[in-house]
């Protein structure tokens, strides 16, 4: 299986809104190791780390967010895979 790496930048109403906690959730539940944080200027920002297509899963999760969320805009860098983490965590 296909390993891969991405830096994720989450835009629009997505702090207030349980978005952490959500793609936390979300990316135990996919086998997705990595971090996810809210940022000084209103973004999410994450890495995921993982099969490929758990990896994909969740990016395309994370076009539509939790419930009360507004996704405007969903920005994705493909890294190398590092197989840097050993679990999903929240960064503060």
């Amino acid at each position: 299986m296909e390993k891969a790496r991405a830096h994720v930048i989450i835009e629009g109403r997505v702090q207030g809104v349980f978005f952490r906690a959500y793609t936390c959730d979300q990316a135990r539940q996919n086998k997705v190791t990595g971090w996810v944080k809210n940022r000084n200027d209103g973004k999410v920002e994450a890495v995921f780390e993982g099969e490929k297509k758990a990896v994909e899963k969740i990016i395309d999760w994370c076009h539509i967010g939790p419930p009360y969320a507004v996704v405007k805009k969903v920005i994705v860098n493909w890294e190398e895979y590092q197989g840097e983490f050993s679990s999903f965590s929240v960064r503060y």
